[in-house]
């Protein structure tokens, strides 16, 4: 037999492997509901929210329509930063997504990089201006290694006899062809059928027909860009970027000065300083550039980063005062290399300067002006180039 005192020290025990178990039993119930990393719902949860808001739209005639929204390019990201920076990305890009969405939207992760949005009494084609900067809003939403990435959506509406299956697997469908066409925008999925084929994507011919402008509007400025797309695309792959990256780093140093078309002759080819009215002026040409490629289907990520090709390391730069590894890291390359390939050519108001005088130029202001890392690598194939010429001579 158990004395007293050993009976009410097994009746406390008793009770806290109780507690214990409705503990557990809540966080089995709140784990089958939301999601750990981003506290949004859960596959399993998202499906039946669906599966109800599907019947509501039926019952009372409503429209409903649902975006699928994913990461690009999520899984080489995280093989780069690892699994703990990927969901400090995923988290980031949550909160962004419960700022800007109305309070009666559901949200959920239906993926490893993606997530859906149901709007409810909401058409696909009212909806998609708001999803479309919300797709802007997401490429700020990075924290921690991985401070910015680009998304892509796809939306679909629900259309007579639809199940909640066949609405999501319209809205992924839209998204594969938002991709197939270079990502970072928002596709609907009754668009879908004339984008399908990434053969005929049209960014390809716009970058292409934007850069003959470039160069017919200013052939300084088209030669110029030239040359700094060789040297970021080198930069770029030194420092680990894939294909997909390498390519909208190239694209973005061909249109890096795409806005300056809209700047006027007297200002663009002035023959000395420009005053502060004019230096007002022309540093809009980064935002005007951002707009011009902000139209064309597939640019989003591109357009970025030309937005913030005149950010600084140290957070002095513009037109946002951008620092660190908040600026995308195709400006980061394509500021350093711009700068180097200004200092040794001639220009209105001064004649070109030396190899050696550009390169000093570039380490003192690393840190500053200038990312390290990005400056170490530019610098490491500018010599071997000069190497190499040596070699071959």
């Amino acid at each position: 037999m158990f004395g007293h005192g050993q009976q009410e020290e097994l009746l406390k025990e008793l009770e806290r492997l109780r507690e214990r178990i409705r503990e557990l039993e809540a966080e089995h119930a709140h784990g089958l509901r939301f999601d750990s990393v981003t506290e949004l719902l859960s596959p399993r949860a998202l499906r039946g929210r669906l599966t109800e808001e599907c019947e509501r739209a039926r019952r009372y005639q409503r429209p409903l329509c649902v975006a699928v929204v994913a990461v690009d390019d999520f899984d080489a990201l995280e093989l780069r930063h690892g699994f703990k920076a990927g969901d400090e990305l995923m988290a980031a890009v949550a909160r962004r997504l419960r700022g800007s969405t109305r309070s009666h939207d559901l949200l959920g992760r239906t993926g490893s990089a993606e997530f859906a949005l149901l709007l409810p009494d909401t058409d696909a084609e009212a909806a998609l201006p708001a999803l479309e900067r919300l797709l802007v809003e997401l490429e700020l939403a990075g924290e921690g290694k991985i401070r910015a990435a680009a998304a892509s959506m796809g939306i679909a509406a629900l259309q007579r006899g639809m199940s909640a299956e066949g609405l999501l697997a319209h809205a992924r469908q839209a998204l594969a062809s938002s991709r197939a066409i270079g990502g970072g925008r928002a596709t609907i999925a009754a668009d879908t059928d004339a984008i399908l084929d990434p053969a005929k994507a049209p960014q390809r011919e716009a970058i292409e027909a934007l850069a003959v402008a470039l160069l017919e509007r200013d052939k300084y400025t088209g030669e110029h860009s030239e040359a700094v797309i060789q040297m970021s695309a080198s930069v770029a792959r030194t420092l680990g970027c894939n294909a997909v990256e390498v390519e909208r780093v190239r694209s973005a140093a061909l249109l890096h000065d795409i806005g300056k078309v809209a700047i006027p002759d007297e200002i663009l080819r002035k023959p000395g300083p420009l005053n502060d009215e004019e230096w007002k002026l022309m540093r809009q040409h980064p935002v005007i550039g951002e707009r011009i490629l902000r139209v064309l289907p597939g640019l989003g990520a591109v357009a970025r980063m030309v937005r913030h090709e005149h950010e600084r390391w140290d957070g002095g730069g513009y037109p946002d005062g951008l620092s660190g590894v908040q600026i995308p890291f195709g400006s980061r390359v394509i500021i350093v290399a711009d700068t180097y390939h200004a200092i040794t050519s001639d220009r209105p108001y001064r004649a070109a300067k030396s190899h050696e005088h550009a390169v000093e130029e570039l380490m003192r202001c690393a840190g500053t002006q200038f990312d390290p890392d990005v400056t170490a690598a530019l610098i490491g194939h500018l010599y071997g180039r000069r190497q190499g010429g040596v070699a071959s001579a």
